[in-house]
């Protein structure tokens, strides 16, 4: 298959959303929350609300919206932004993960989060925008709106395995929100999210993701993106916010801290692996990127293995 650097990123930082629980409400209602986690998302499955995020102005959600909040503060979901003042906090029944608001449950939102591994979550939160609106009128919305329905069904359902399918339809709604979301979202904002939503630099991105052992030189980057090299240079640095073969040399680390956390690779095989001349020159690089040696990651992470 075609090298897909945007599931490899996901892959990498192991993404995996759950979604928690579901608000149902009517009539006049305010539900003010504060996410303890880092990345948030919640969906609008019927009716319609408003959404204040850390106070600022409201944003109108119908059904099929998405967002997904990244190190938001505060935000409030409301029937009228009048009521944010009276916004409060709900908690679900015991034994029952559905929350219930004002009279009525002509709005149905789900919420959930997304779990990233610790030692990785911040290649993906440093490139996520406070808030990713997916919008229901988007070309790709009636997947998304199938997807909220599946889980839906499977919610209310006792069928075998209901958990499990909940989850790979979470998977594919942040997939989802991702690919619609960004292409708006993520166009003032640098980073490999829009780097990967790029046309244009997508085939150098995905040369260097195929084969991340090859010492890529910036002319052949260049040529697969169809620009001049001081072109390419300045609109990959421009998106990234990286120049591209710091970007190349960021990425092999990724990866061989990920090989680090997981295998029993040695730092030796890695650097082969990896593309470096020698274990020296690997573990110099790897330090100067994440702060302290292969090794001393490894016992810091990993599972004592040799190194």
């Amino acid at each position: 298959m075609t090298p897909d650097p945007l599931s490899e990123m996901l892959a990498l930082v192991d993404a995996r959303c759950l979604i928690t629980g579901e608000l149902r409400a009517g009539g006049e209602w305010a539900f003010r929350f504060q996410p303890d986690v880092q990345v948030k998302l919640d969906a609008v499955v019927r009716g319609s609300c408003w959404l204040i995020v850390d106070d600022g102005p409201p944003s109108r959600l119908v059904a099929g919206d998405a967002v997904v909040f990244n190190g938001v503060g505060s935000a409030v979901l409301c029937s009228d932004p009048r009521l944010r003042s009276e916004a409060t906090e709900v908690l679900a029944a015991k034994n029952d993960s559905c929350s219930r608001l004002g009279s009525g449950d002509e709005v149905a939102i789900i919420g959930g989060h997304v779990d990233l591994d610790p030692a990785a979550a911040g290649l993906f939160t440093s490139a996520l925008p406070s808030v990713t609106h997916a919008s229901a009128s988007s070309a790709e919305a009636a997947e998304m709106r199938h997807l909220l329905e599946r889980i839906m069904e499977e919610t209310e359902s006792a069928h075998p395995g209901a958990r499990f399918a909940i989850d790979q339809h979470a998977q594919l709604l942040l997939l989802q929100v991702l690919r619609i979301g960004l292409r708006r979202d993520a166009a003032s904002h640098p980073g490999w999210l829009r780097l990967l939503s790029d046309p244009q630099l997508r085939p150098a991105v995905s040369l260097m993701h195929a084969d991340p052992a090859r010492s890529w030189g910036l002319a052949d980057l260049a040529t697969a993106a169809g620009m001049s090299r001081s072109h390419f240079a300045h609109r990959f640095r421009e998106v990234s916010g990286q120049p591209p073969l710091t970007y190349l040399s960021h990425w092999r680390v990724r990866l061989a801290s990920r090989a680090l956390r997981e295998s029993d690779t040695t730092v030796a095989a890695l650097a082969e692996r990896l593309g470096y001349a020698s274990e020296s020159s690997f573990s110099h690089a790897f330090s100067r990127i994440v702060g302290m040696s292969p090794s001393r990651y490894r016992r810091s992470t990993g599972p004592a293995v040799r190194s």
